[in-house]
Parts: structure tokens; C-alpha cells; sequence
């Protein structure tokens, strides 16, 4: 089995996760979330984003959570930014680098930004050069890339296409979403591949749903492949509101507790990430969500 000897953990809990939860969570509790998952060694943390409150409630104040978090020398603190407004809110608000989405079905980008993908990848490409001109780095987020609530399959090739597109335009590293988890190890595996075609493997991600439970046999796939980035969320938190019966992101705990057990390193402390996940639980009043927290809280 071919797989990476090191794999860089991207934590999304903090954006991805809360953002879709329906209780409202403090900035106070965010700040103290990321700071506990920062002592936990995660080398990425999405902060927040910087959209209006006014669609995205539970972000509210993505400002004041970057302000007053502990940031760690060499642990990146992103934030999405959707439009031009919101990259100059993240900027004025002393952010390093910025995330950008767009989707692989077109269904999906109307039903969930307004537009066609080529009308949202047109939007982007200002922001993508003011970015370059301020040396700020953009990471881009491909959905739906393993199918799609509206449209079901989605063809390699077309998730190639907009990864490739986000690819020129600036952004280092395209973070590929199976946004309501229906995809299965080959179809990941031949995704992967299709896409590797077109832009740098090392510049690719993968951010895996777990609605049929199978983000870590796709994960563990991709990895075979090439991916050495993946995308997870503390307490498998999180979820699409545009995807019926979507779970959340796979959780970074069972992930974590996989890399262990295949000997690749991460630099990140388990029973500190564990602190994380049993603080957000609490925080939202309901139990350990994630597999490996339940088995070893009972350990």
C-alpha cells in the first residue's frame, strides 16, 4: 500500500462545522475552540467568514474571533470570503489567507450561491488579484465532486474543469468535497486521478462528508493516490443545508485516530484534540459524537 509519511490536517470545524449548526455559537466559545485545537498542533484552522450575518447567523463576528485567538507561529488561520466585500472585511481584520467555493453542478451553485459556476468563478477572479497583489493566500473548495443532491452523478471531468479554473486564477491548493458523502472509494480514487491530470497532486485536498459512512475507506483511497491533505472537523460537526439528510464532515478524532494507526505523522496530540471535541460537545449539550471520542472517553 502506497501511502504519504506525513499528512497536514486541515481543521474546518470552526467554519464548515459550526456554521450549520442551528444553536448560535458565542465568539467567546469559538476563540476558546480554536485555541484548544491550536495547542492540539493542527497546523490549519478555519476561523470563521465573512459573510453577511444576515445568511450566516453563526458567523457573526468572524472579526473578533480572529482578533483574539492565540495564533501559533506556523499554523495557518484562514477564513472564507465569498465576495469582494468579504475579502476586504477579512483584510481590514488582519487576515493571511482566504478560502473561496464554488461547485461542480450547476443545480448545486444556483440552489446554493445564486449562479452558474461560471458566473461564480467570474466573481473570483478580482478577488483572486487582489489577493496576489496583497500576498495573500487563497485556497479554493470544490463541491459536490462525488455527486449531488439535485443532479446525482457528477463526472470527473467536470470537477476537473472547475478545480483547474481555480487552479490559474491563484488558488495554491483545491480542497475537493464530497458535500452530502455519497461518493465510494474508486469513484474517489478515479476523481482524484481525473483531476490530477489537469493541476499539481500536491496541490490538491480532500474534504469527505461521512453520510454513508464512508469517508475513511474514501480517504484512505485518495491516499493511495496521492492526497496528503485532507480536511476534517472536530466532533464531526458540520453538514450542507442544501443537501438532504447530509451528515457532518468526517470527524478529525477518527481520522486522526487512522493516521496513528498507519504510522503517518500529523504533529497533532490526540488527547488534546480530544479536550476540543469534548468542549464543542458540551458547548452544544449533546453527547461525543465521533467514534474514537465515545471509545475512548469509556477507555
Amino acid at each position: 500500500m502506497r501511502l504519504p509519511s506525513h499528512v497536514h490536517l486541515v481543521e474546518v470545524g470552526p467554519r464548515d462545522g459550526l456554521q450549520n449548526e442551528a444553536e448560535l455559537v458565542s465568539v467567546e466559545d469559538r476563540v476558546a475552540l480554536i485555541d484548544e485545537l491550536t495547542a492540539a498542533g493542527l497546523p490549519a484552522i478555519e476561523v470563521g467568514s465573512f459573510v453577511s450575518p444576515k445568511w450566516v447567523p453563526q458567523m457573526a463576528g468572524t472579526d473578533l474571533v480572529l482578533a483574539n485567538i492565540i495564533q501559533r507561529t506556523g499554523t495557518a488561520y484562514p477564513v472564507l470570503t465569498p465576495n469582494l466585500q468579504g475579502f476586504e472585511a477579512a483584510m481590514k481584520a488582519g487576515a493571511k489567507e482566504v478560502a473561496i467555493f464554488a461547485a461542480a453542478s450547476e443545480a448545486f451553485s444556483q440552489k446554493n450561491i445564486n449562479c452558474s459556476i461560471a458566473e461564480s468563478l467570474e466573481r473570483f477572479r478580482p478577488l483572486c488579484a487582489k489577493a496576489q497583489e496583497r500576498n495573500v493566500k487563497v485556497r479554493g473548495y470544490v463541491s459536490c465532486v462525488l455527486g449531488c443532491p439535485y443532479e446525482g452523478a457528477v463526472s470527473p471531468a467536470r470537477v476537473a474543469d472547475v478545480a483547474e479554473q481555480l487552479f490559474k486564477m491563484g488558488c495554491y491548493e483545491i480542497s475537493l468535497g464530497d458535500t452530502i458523502g455519497t461518493g465510494t472509494p474508486g469513484k474517489a480514487q478515479a476523481m482524484v486521478t481525473e483531476t490530477a491530470r489537469r493541476i499539481p497532486q500536491a496541490s490538491l485536498a480532500a474534504h469527505f462528508h461521512d453520510t454513508y459512512g464512508q469517508a475513511l475507506a474514501n480517504l484512505l483511497a485518495v491516499m493511495e493516490v496521492g492526497i496528503s491533505t485532507i480536511d476534517s472537523s472536530i466532533a464531526g460537526l458540520g453538514g450542507c443545508p442544501y443537501a438532504k439528510g447530509a451528515s457532518g464532515n468526517v470527524a478529525t478524532e477518527d481520522v486522526l485516530y487512522m493516521l496513528n494507526g498507519l504510522g503517518i505523522e500529523t504533529g497533532v496530540e490526540m488527547e488534546l484534540l480530544l479536550a476540543a471535541s469534548r468542549f464543542v460537545s458540551q458547548r452544544l449539550g449533546r453527547p461525543l459524537a465521533s467514534k474514537v471520542a465515545r471509545a475512548l472517553s469509556c477507555v
